[in-house]
């Protein structure tokens, strides 16, 4: 099976067919897809113009997409190494019990779904690094109250999310499921409201 990088060369490589280099790059989201597969592949494809069943794209646009996608990912694997050092030091200290930020951290580990979006339509609109960047810088800070991409403070309680943890608090501007644990007990509690509201 390819990994990320051998996929990226070919995505790259002009002796490939377009339909090939097309692709490799969707192979790419089975390897790193922080939206998940298919809202990672629409922001691709709508960011870069061209159509999600486009077997002749135009191979500047997937190489335009392929960069953004590595760009994400390198920022991606900087905060895992960052994670593992974290941890090692942790187990050396004696704390050999993960916490719940590490609950949540194992289920993204590889960076799938890292932001998971249920609506493959509905994700954020900029670049995939910056999105990542907002969302570690939210990890390290103290509990907040909205969105750690966009800033919505309109955050719904959802089930049945195609992804696990199969519910929680969703944003509704940005459509990303928002870790718990970088949210205060008050925000969490005001998604479930919300999600009373909607349903009644």
């Amino acid at each position: 099976m390819a990994g990320f990088r051998s996929l990226a060369r070919q995505v790259r490589d002009p002796r490939c067919d377009l339909a090939l280099r097309r692709y490799s790059l969707r192979k790419c989201l089975e390897r790193f897809a922080p939206y998940g597969h298919r809202a990672t592949w629409d922001h691709l494809c709508t960011h870069w113009g061209f159509g999600p069943e486009d077997r002749s794209a135009d191979p500047a646009r997937l190489v335009a997409a392929l960069e953004e996608l590595e760009e994400a990912r390198a920022v991606w694997l900087d905060y895992e190494q960052q994670f593992a050092r974290r941890r090692r030091q942790e187990k050396h200290d004696g704390l050999r019990r993960p916490g719940s930020r590490d609950d949540w951290h194992r289920m993204t580990w590889g960076g799938f779904g890292v932001l998971w979006c249920d609506d493959p339509a509905v994700h954020p609109s900029g670049p995939l690094a910056e999105v990542l960047r907002r969302l570690i810088a939210a990890l390290e800070r103290p509990p907040g109250s909205a969105c750690p991409v966009c800033g919505c403070p309109r955050l719904e309680w959802r089930h049945g999310l195609v992804h696990e943890p199969s519910s929680g608090p969703v944003c509704t501007r940005c459509g990303i499921l928002v870790p718990r644990h970088i949210l205060t007990p008050q925000a969490l509690a005001e998604s479930q409201r919300a999600r009373l509201l909607v349903s009644v």
